[in-house]
Formats: C-alpha cells, structure tokens, sequence
C-alpha cells in the first residue's frame, strides 16, 4: 500500500469511525435517559433505539447507486449533512417523539457503501482487501471505545451533549472528506466493494450466504434489545447509575477483546470456522440465558458480559470475512450490501421487539426474547456446511488484441473442421462402397451447386 492509498484508507476509515462513534455511543446510555421524556414507554424507547436502522438499511444501496452518477464525495457530505441535521433535531427534542425523528433523520446519511466506494477507487485491486481489512478493524475499535465512552460523556455533558457532538463529528467528517481524502480520477464500478442490483437473485439463492445474512440480522437484533435491559441490571444488582456503567464495560471489553483475538486465530489459522461458529453463539445463548435467570446476581452479571461481548467481538470479525470469501467473486459486493440490510433490519426489529418484550415482561422478557433469537440462531447455523480455510487471489489479464482474438477464434473453428473430418473418416463402413448400413442399398449422392465446400469445412471470406 503506497502513502496515497494508506492517506485515502486512513482518511476514510476515521470519517466511518466518527459517524459510528455517534450512533454507538448512545446505546448504553438511552434506555435510562428516554425513561424521562415526555411520552416514553418501553415500546417507544426500543423503537426510538433502533429507529435509524430502518432508513440506514433502506437507503444504503441507492446512496452508492447515486454516488456513481454525481461524486462519492458529494454523497458523503449529502449523507453526513442528514446525519448532523437528525443529531441536532434529537438533541433538542424534549420528547420521546422528537428523539424517534432525530433518530429516523441520522439513518438517512447512510454513507457506509458509498465510503467502501471510494476506497474502491483509490486503491489497486492488490492491496484492496488490505484497505477494508483496516476499515473493519476501525469499526471495531470505534465500537469497543463508544461503549465506554458514551457513559462517561453522559455524566458531564448528558445525552443530549452526545447528540450535539455527534452533530459536531459529522462537520469533522465532511471536512476530512472534502480537505483530506483524495479525489479519484473517476469512479468506476467494483463489484467486489459494490452492490449490483442485478446480482441479487443469484446472491439470494445463495443457502450459506443467506445463513450468514440470518446471523448478523440475530445479533444486532438481540444487541440492540439488550442495551434496553443491562443498564436495569447495573443498576439494580451493581448500584451504577448511568453515570459510572463505564466503571463494569471498560474491564468487560478489555477481557472479551483479549479472549477473542487467539480464538479467531484458531478458527482461521486452525481450520475450525464452523467449530468456533457454533461455539460462539452457543456461548452468546448462555450468557444470554444468565442474565435471564440471574440478573439480580453482581458477578452473574459481570461474568454474563464478559461472554455476551466475547461472543459479540467474535463474530463481528469472523461474519464479514465469511460473507466476502463464501460469495462468488463476481457478486462479493451484491453479497455485502444484502449482509449490511440484514443487519440493519436486525437492529430495527431488536429494538420494536425488544421495546415490546420490555413492555410485557419487564427485564426478564427482553433476555427472554434474546434468548429465543439465539436457539433459533443456533439452530439455523447447526445445518451450515463445514468452512474450509479460503483465500483469495488476484489474477491480472493484459490487455487483449482484437486481431488475436478473431485468429483464435479462427483456429478454433478451423480445429474443429478437422476433428469432424477426421470422426467422418474413422467411421466403421459398411459392406457397400459407398459407406452405406449393410443391408440397404446406399444413397445417391446429392447435387451440390459449384464452389460449394465438402462438409465440416468452414470458408471463410
């Protein structure tokens, strides 16, 4: 990777960063904060949770449709302008209505597609996979960093200070775009970073891919509903407010990222993907399971993180690397922008579901729910052929002459004249001169006008 395309992936990657940075700083946080605007309930709190997915999902592949026609670039700033406008209008709200609109507002930048582009078609197709590989390590540590972060922020500048910076950060974005990202020549199709609509049905035929596409549906669905339920256990067995859960996520994470780096090698290096597959959302299901049945137990709690968010960080780093090594090559990024909706849904329905599972059954209901989407998840996953170790390689053809290609299509066709005539020739004859079957009298010869050529040959002008 040369200086311009790590400046560009570099670049890029921190304008993806800032954006989720935003979105996931609210998560441990807004569950306890929405409790008090005017028309909350436990429905309209779930809702409003995972409200931008629904935009975020819907509008993610017209956006990289668009920007093929008028510029990445200016559909990035379009998208991070959305995203600032929805952080100010939720910011601002003093309802549970105008947070639902804020949020609604901030899916509609749905710029991810549209960054992948560009890093597209800034790097060589040899050292691309390099620039996304950094993309998702990004999008992890932002993760990771915006969990325990979003707490601490909210003890000095509340929630709606987040909602300000996150504001705040999308101007950072659109400047980075504008004053630091490179600009490509032109922008050029790839369907290995890019959705092709008309790939989908072949991507959607695809058994494993859809298997893979269920996953990531399950797990932001049940991330998103439980974020509605554990600031009430930490607050309940732990006495944190909301103010300090930054106190048990900080270790928590620490431990689930040192615990979930060997297992990934393992599963890679190792040749146990399915093993460590199957492992992982059956310990997502027991952790899931313990908090249900244990929510009021401190060390319960803290020992059920660590294993929910293991569980979490594992399949965040396997389940997009299996979706671009299963997909066949010429539809990876039809494959991905159907993964990314996936996921994007999952959050909508955790979020209603896991509202309505919190209006029903309180605490208890919203694991309970959890814990259905994992069996089934589990259950999905079991019939799931066995993952062999992939790679990927890169073969450049030079360019091709049109004169060397009419000539070989010439031998061809020149090839196989002779082949028929050399069959015709050693065809078993029979008893008659003429070739004719034994016992009939053999065929006249046909009249053929002059010039015409003897068959299985080809004239050419």
């Amino acid at each position: 990777m040369n200086q311009g395309e790590f400046r560009a992936t570099g670049s890029l990657a921190a304008v993806f960063a800032m954006r989720l940075m935003g979105l996931f700083m609210i998560y441990p946080v807004f569950a306890t904060y929405a409790r008090h605007l005017r028309g909350a309930t436990p429905m309209t709190i779930g809702l409003a949770l995972g409200a931008y997915g629904l935009t975020q999902g819907l509008l993610q592949i017209p956006f990289g449709l668009l920007s093929d026609r008028i510029g990445r670039k200016t559909m990035i700033s379009i998208g991070l302008v959305l995203f600032g406008i929805g952080s100010a209008v939720a910011a601002m709200s003093t309802s549970l209505e105008g947070v639902l609109v804020g949020r609604v507002l901030q899916g509609t930048g749905a710029v991810g597609s549209v960054i992948l582009a560009l890093i597209a078609d800034l790097t060589r197709e040899e050292v691309r996979t390099r620039a996304m590989a950094i993309v998702g390590m990004t999008i992890g540590l932002s993760f990771v960093f915006a969990i325990v972060i979003g707490p601490l922020l909210a003890s000095h500048i509340g929630v709606p200070g987040i909602f300000w910076l996150t504001a705040i950060l999308a101007a950072i974005g659109i400047a980075i775009t504008n004053g630091v990202v490179p600009t490509p020549a032109h922008a050029v199709r790839h369907r290995d970073a890019e959705a092709v609509p008309a790939l989908f049905a072949r991507v959607l035929r695809d058994r494993e891919l859809l298997r893979l596409d269920f996953a990531i549906f399950a797990l932001h669905a049940i991330l998103t509903a439980s974020f509605l339920a554990v600031p009430h256990l930490l607050a309940g067995a732990l006495h944190l407010d909301g103010d300090h859960e930054w106190l048990v996520y900080l270790p928590v994470l620490a431990v689930s990222v040192v615990l979930m780096i060997p297992t990934i090698i393992v599963a890679e290096k190792g040749g146990r993907m399915k093993q460590v597959f199957l492992a992982a959302i059956g310990l997502l299901f027991a952790s899931l399971l313990a908090l249900a049945l244990w929510g009021d137990v401190a060390a319960a709690i803290v020992a059920a993180l660590v294993g929910f968010f293991t569980a979490f960080n594992i399949m965040e780093a396997m389940l997009p690397s299996l979706v671009t090594k299963i997909a066949p090559a010429g539809a990876k990024g039809a494959a991905t922008g159907i993964y990314s909706s996936a996921q994007f849904l999952g959050i909508v329905v955790g979020g209603a579901v896991g509202g309505w599972a919190s209006a029903v059954g309180g605490t208890r209901g919203v694991f309970e729910f959890a814990v259905v989407v994992a069996l089934i998840w589990l259950a999905v996953a079991a019939t799931m052929r066995k993952l062999g170790r992939y790679s990927s390689y890169l073969a450049r053809l030079g360019a091709v002459d049109r004169r060397n290609l009419e000539e070989a299509r010439q031998g061809r066709d020149q090839a196989k004249a002779e082949q028929q005539r050399r069959r015709a020739r050693e065809r078993p004859r029979g008893p008659h001169e003429h070739g004719g079957k034994a016992g009939r009298t053999p065929s006249r010869p046909r009249a053929v006008a002059p010039g015409t050529p003897p068959p299985g040959e080809v004239r050419r002008n």
